[in-house]
């Protein structure tokens, strides 16, 4: 399985969210209405979501999953399509503000609290319990991959697609995913299943990875749904 041991899960964590801070924090009124790459959903909803998503992550923290499956349950909300519905949903009526200020102040209490139980600790789940540090390394990608969906600007995209190539083999060996990997001499993606066969820039196998390559992409449709893994 590929290692992330030289990769500081914390340190990218905070990187992604900062990245994420400073864009949110320049928008001006009409770029909050811009659509983002995630279907029905404006850059604005893609902020509610990252809020949103702060009540599962401190319930994680909390280790109060049940609690919080309860009083989503109370409000008519189940499934995880359910719970993402609902977090944009509540907050559309809100000041874009307040919003902004949830998150950053949920985000960073998360984030603290992670680095102080060390990646080596165990934090429960939805998966079941499962080691900080990893849990960072969702997280951390799931910011990037939305700070991509509404066009957050990146200045180090060749460090930043480095770790998410590696943060992304890492989640597919995890998974057990039907899928070959291997890096060729040019630092192309050799990717293969026993039907097919394909190759993929870095930043390609990345956007495989969390199901964002494009409609009209040749890479075949098995080899897609293979390399699926952190969305």
């Amino acid at each position: 399985m590929t290692t992330l041991d030289d990769l500081d899960p914390f340190a990218i964590f905070d990187g992604e969210a900062e990245r994420l801070d400073r864009f949110f924090s320049g928008l001006k009124d009409d770029d909050w209405t811009r659509p983002s790459r995630c279907e029905g959903w404006t850059v604005r909803d893609v902020l509610a979501h990252l809020a949103g998503e702060e009540d599962y992550n401190h319930a994680c923290l909390d280790d109060d999953l049940d609690g919080l499956w309860s009083r989503l349950e109370k409000k008519g909300v189940s499934g995880l399509a359910g719970f993402n519905d609902w977090c944009v949903r509540t907050r559309r009526a809100m000041p874009v503000e307040e919003v902004l200020d949830e998150w950053r102040t949920r985000s960073g209490d998360t984030r603290r609290r992670m680095r102080d139980l060390g990646r080596d600790a165990r934090l429960p789940t939805m998966a079941g319990p499962y080691p900080v540090g990893l849990q960072a390394f969702h997280y951390a990608s799931e910011y990037a991959t939305h700070g991509d969906d509404v066009g957050v600007p990146v200045d180090d995209a060749r460090e930043r697609t480095a770790w998410r190539v590696v943060v992304g083999r890492f989640a597919l060996a995890e998974k057990g995913a039907p899928v070959e990997v291997a890096e060729d001499d040019d630092g192309d993606l050799v990717v293969r299943t026993p039907q097919a066969l394909g190759r993929l820039t870095p930043a390609e196998f990345v956007e495989a990875t969390v199901g964002r390559l494009p409609g009209g992409h040749p890479l075949d449709t098995g080899l897609r749904d293979a390399l699926r893994c952190l969305a």
